[in-house]
């Protein structure tokens, strides 16, 4: 006999709990935990009936290649790992207005143009609406088949019906109901479920199918983190309603690799790529300004060059801020205890402000060498070394650690008309193409401008 208990979910993050209660100690939204009347059914075991017997392979087995959809956007297809692949599932989230609708839009218009079937379920909105956006972006006479649906039940058998289509796009999953559960769409219960049917009708249709998700207040996709299991690939568009770029990137992807990204500029014409982003992050190149420092990174597979700006300014106040935009505050504070500890450069009675230009997040270590030059530099006002770049990793002892794929930062660095690079000592490097400037401890970055600074007389 199988027993019945209570179970809670939050209906913001997925959590579950045993009895009521007002926050979330997960997520920590008020008020989102409501009794889920899905799961409470618990089998004490299984029957004795016999189920079938399943076929093992070999690792060895021979498979045929995927046959990617290439859908025209270059920059998508770059973050998919060269398009989609039939039967997959892709999840893409974002904040709200922040274009992914648009991208989703033109992705399916530039398919169907070049003779892939594609079918694109609105939930939020008519087809009217989205009609209207196709002929702002120029996609008018595409021939995608749209719909305004909610019931998970209609989709599926509309689509068993005719013949399967490349893509399917279904936006948002947030809104979509299966009719044999009582609870209203968009909880985690609905979420899952519905999730859960279209991942198996894509596969049985081999259809790649993607779904948008509402992402919560901390940039985190709405519903149950089993959602991100299940899928193939998990994309979030990110970007700063302040600037005009947009970043995709793959932060799960099983036919593809990891921490790619895709750059676009928003236009009055919808998501223009962009194939050179390095050059869009980097705005005082020929400028000597003091407090700016050029960190050639790694995003995935691609390099990208972007500024990292510094400010050092006395403070008033007992407590020093310390404010960070685009990279880890925990990190800052870090470099300024090696600063202060290892080479004698205090900062502690000094605000600290930090951005990385272009509205960019940065997680690599590599950045550190870039961020301490960028302080040094603003604390002492005088400028990096003209057309240089920096990357490395610092120790808390102060030492300067090389980095993966220094020759493909430096290609970059040198296709941008830079001429210098400091960069850690022994670091491998095949055919440096600009100069190379080694450097083992912090100390030696201090020193430098302390040098600079003694012969400009300042």
């Amino acid at each position: 006999m199988a027993r019945v208990t209570e179970q809670y979910a939050c209906q913001t993050c997925g959590s579950t709990y045993r009895k009521w209660q007002g926050k979330c100690d997960a997520c920590g939204e008020w008020n989102s935990i409501t009794e889920d009347t899905t799961n409470q059914v618990v089998p004490k075991g299984l029957s004795s009936g016999k189920g079938r017997q399943i076929v093992f392979t070999s690792l060895d087995t021979e498979t045929a290649d995927y046959a990617r959809s290439v859908c025209g956007l270059s920059e998508l297809d770059r973050v998919l790992g060269g398009g989609f692949v039939p039967g997959s599932s892709v999840l893409i989230g974002g904040d709200p207005g922040i274009g992914k609708s648009t991208i989703l839009l033109q992705a399916v218009g530039r398919m169907a143009k070049s003779g892939y079937k594609c079918t694109y379920i609105s939930g939020e909105e008519a087809t009217r609406q989205i009609s209207m956006r196709a002929r702002r972006l120029g996609l008018a006479d595409s021939p995608v088949k749209l719909a305004a649906a909610n019931s998970l039940r209609d989709i599926i058998s509309s689509l068993e019906k005719e013949e399967p289509p490349h893509l399917l796009v279904i936006d948002s999953i947030q809104t979509m109901y299966a009719d044999n559960l009582d609870s209203a769409p968009g909880t985690v219960s609905q979420v899952r479920a519905c999730s859960q049917e279209l991942i198996r009708l894509a596969k049985k249709l081999n259809t790649a199918v993607m779904l948008v998700g509402h992402v919560t207040k901390d940039g985190q996709i709405a519903g149950p983190r089993v959602l991100e299991h299940m899928v193939d690939t998990v994309l979030y568009f990110e970007g700063d309603r302040g600037h005009q770029f947009r970043i995709l990137r793959a932060v799960k992807n099983r036919f593809g690799a990891t921490d790619e990204i895709g750059v676009f500029e928003m236009t009055d014409n919808g998501l223009q790529e962009v194939n050179n982003p390095s050059s869009l992050f980097i705005t005082n190149k020929d400028k000597e300004i003091s407090g700016a420092s050029v960190f050639a990174g790694m995003e995935g597979t691609r390099p990208l060059l972007v500024e990292i700006q510094g400010l050092v300014a006395a403070s008033q106040q007992a407590t020093p801020r310390r404010a960070v935009v685009g990279w880890d505050s925990s990190r800052l504070s870090m470099i300024l205890a090696v600063l202060d500890s290892r080479c004698g450069l205090s900062l502690a009675g000094n605000e600290v402000y930090l951005n990385v230009a272009g509205g960019l997040r940065v997680s690599e270590p590599a950045a550190d060498l870039a961020v301490a030059a960028a302080l040094i530099s603003s604390v002492s006002d005088i400028p990096v070394p003209e057309n240089s770049i920096i990357f490395g990793e610092i120790g808390l002892s102060g030492e300067i650690r090389p980095v993966s794929q220094t020759d493909s930062r430096l290609k970059e660095a040198a296709k941008l008309g830079f001429d210098n690079a400091i960069i850690p000592l022994g670091s491998k490097i095949k055919d440096p193409t600009i100069k190379i400037i080694e450097v083992e401890h912090l100390s030696e970055i201090v020193s430098l401008f302390t040098q600079a600074k003694s012969q400009t007389g300042n």
